[in-house]
């Protein structure tokens, strides 16, 4: 096997049942949840219309430009995936236009995420299938490889896993390992639900702000006098 041009297989895939309710969280509550320290990048932009994303990842690794593999991917993708694409984040050809979109909505893939180019971005916002990418240009890809299918890779430092929960948002996206995904579900329940209570308290005009000063005070910033 050629390491830099083969095709895996996915030993695991997240419970559908945690994936679904995942979909139901905002992304931040989840990265809160994860103490902040991961993040699929700021470049990572919606290219959609509107709405969220929840699946299970389908990795590829390939050389900038070159959209063979996604291509393979596609093929192999099973409803309810989310293919993540590590083109290493240039922008000089797009790697999927509409047709490749057209064709990955009839296999069931519920969104991408490519660190690199898409091109017909009228299309991509008329089908509106949840899509994160870095940029846009009209150029298109080569078809030649190398790449791989299902081995990890990285987006600015986020590691995916293939059948890792990718989840997305206006905000951005975020990968859930599956081994932490229950404790990580079960803290991002509890803060949305603290939130909405906060939220409550708001509305009632009874939200405790002491908190504020509290911490000016202890961080030794000098206040008015009352």
């Amino acid at each position: 096997m050629t390491i830099g041009f083969r095709i895996l297989k996915r030993d695991r895939v997240a419970p559908a049942d945690i994936v679904a309710e995942f979909a139901k969280l905002p992304v931040a509550n989840v990265s809160d949840s994860m103490s902040r320290m991961t993040a699929g990048g700021p470049t990572l932009r919606p290219m959609h219309t509107s709405g969220g994303m929840a699946g299970v990842a389908l990795t590829v690794k390939t050389r900038p430009g070159d959209n063979l593999m996604l291509h393979a991917a596609i093929d192999r993708a099973v409803p309810g995936d989310v293919i993540v694409v590590d083109a290493g984040g240039a922008l000089d050809n797009a790697l999927m236009g509409e047709l490749m979109l057209a064709y990955a909505i009839k296999q069931g893939v519920v969104g991408f995420v490519i660190n690199g180019a898409i091109r017909d971005l009228d299309q991509f916002r008329e089908m509106n299938l949840p899509t994160w990418a870095a940029g846009v240009t009209h150029r298109g890809p080569y078809k030649d490889g190398p790449g791989e299918i299902n081995v990890p890779v990285a987006l600015d430092g986020m590691v995916i896993h293939p059948g890792d929960i990718v989840i997305g948002d206006s905000d951005g996206v975020l990968c859930v390992p599956i081994d932490a995904a229950e404790t990580v579900l079960k803290a991002t329940q509890a803060k949305s639900d603290a939130e909405l209570k906060q939220m409550a308290a708001i509305q009632a005009g009874t939200n405790d702000r002491a908190w504020v000063n509290r911490t000016l005070k202890e961080r030794g910033c000098a206040l008015p006098e009352d």
